[in-house]
């Protein structure tokens, strides 16, 4: 009997191409409109070639993309085993990336749907997070992404002022202080250094950059109800405990993380938040060490990398680890700062484990 309808989906924000081996282990192609009726059109049509295999189970394969996990859940709750693989883990010949199209990407995942079905190939399948995690990190990464807008706007501030020679008083202090922020807004109203395009530019940058400043407030505000959820509760207390770790960061951690039982020791912790240096060990090379992997949560490493840099402004063992790798190489900073972010990570995650065991 055959041991499966496989299916290799290739997922966009209209279209879903499918190669699918139906029955009688044939390869049938399908392309369905992204969308709850799409969905069950092919949900459909799955099952009808599942029955005519006599019933045997559906196996469909999808990569992750900004649309979410929609067609996963749906999969799931019509009975079809769904895999949802993550793309920057999924090898590609350099031939695969130059000659790339919808159905041969839809062809590349059935190969490895294939492989698992009938050879047992591990797939490089991500985790799903519950609705309810998905929903806290709405709120969390919004509260990032203003952070991270701000920051830009800040950004072009400065190099306005730099082009026209313009500098904040010292006595305003360092920073974007009131005192610093009064000065520049009298600045684009009479400034005699800038002109009426630079002031009206200057002016309207301010304004950006305190509305955004304003509704990284309003989402805040929640943070202190989101912090007393249950499974959030006495592992952020914990991990704010911990020197350049406040509640954003403890947040940002714990809703990226999801469910930190789930990691059995501090090199998945290290590979999943993209911390674990990529790996050259063919032919005669030997175990040669390259750059990190970046796999994961970007924002989780923008966190941990802010966290360290503020540890290691004061004395105390983070900034003893951060110094002493430095000795070893001057030359190489970001290295030191990289391996204190795989600390602090690994530390967090020991902290947040305890933490949620003893409550």
């Amino acid at each position: 009997m055959q041991q499966g309808i496989m299916v290799g989906c290739d997922l966009h924000d209209g279209t879903m191409v499918l190669r699918v081996l139906g029955a009688g282990k044939k390869v049938l192609g399908g392309v369905y409109v992204t969308g709850p009726n799409g969905r069950q059109q092919m949900f459909e049509a799955l099952k009808k070639e599942s029955r005519k295999a006599g019933g045997v189970p559906i196996y469909l394969v999808y990569e992750a993309s900004g649309l979410g996990f929609t067609l996963h859940d749906e999969a799931v709750k019509a009975g079809i085993q769904c895999f949802v693989l993550a793309p920057s883990k999924i090898e590609k010949s350099v031939k695969q990336r130059k000659n790339k199209t919808d159905a041969k990407d839809a062809e590349a995942l059935l190969e490895l749907v294939k492989c698992h079905v009938l050879a047992g190939k591990e797939m490089p399948v991500i985790w799903i997070p519950g609705m309810e995690l998905r929903d806290d990190r709405e709120r969390v990464r919004e509260r990032l992404e203003l952070g991270a807008e701000a920051a830009r706007v800040k950004a072009r501030i400065r190099s306005l002022l730099k082009r026209y020679e313009l500098k904040v008083p010292e006595e305003a202090g360092k920073g974007w202080t009131k005192k610093a922020k009064a000065f520049l807004g009298k600045e684009s109203q009479e400034s005699t250094i800038l002109g009426p395009g630079a002031r009206a530019v200057l002016e309207s940058l301010l304004r950006q950059m305190e509305v955004l400043e304003k509704e990284a407030e309003e989402l805040e505000k929640g943070f202190e109800d989101l912090a007393q959820k249950p499974q959030y509760q006495k592992p952020a207390e914990k991990l704010m405990e911990l020197k350049g770790v406040g509640l954003l960061t403890a947040l940002v951690f714990l809703t990226e993380m999801g469910e930190l039982s789930r990691f059995k020791n501090r090199r998945q912790v290290g590979s999943y938040v993209g911390l674990a240096p990529s790996v050259d060990e063919s032919g005669e090379s030997g175990d040669r060490k390259g750059h990190i992997t970046r796999h994961g949560s970007a924002r989780l490493r923008k966190v941990l990398c802010q966290a360290v840099w503020s540890s290691i402004r004061h004395r105390g063992k983070e900034r003893d680890f951060y110094e002493k790798l430095v000795e070893k190489n001057p030359r190489k900073k970001k290295i030191a700062v990289v391996a204190a972010m795989r600390r602090l990570a690994v530390k967090m995650w020991h902290v947040g484990v305890e933490a949620k065991r003893a409550a």
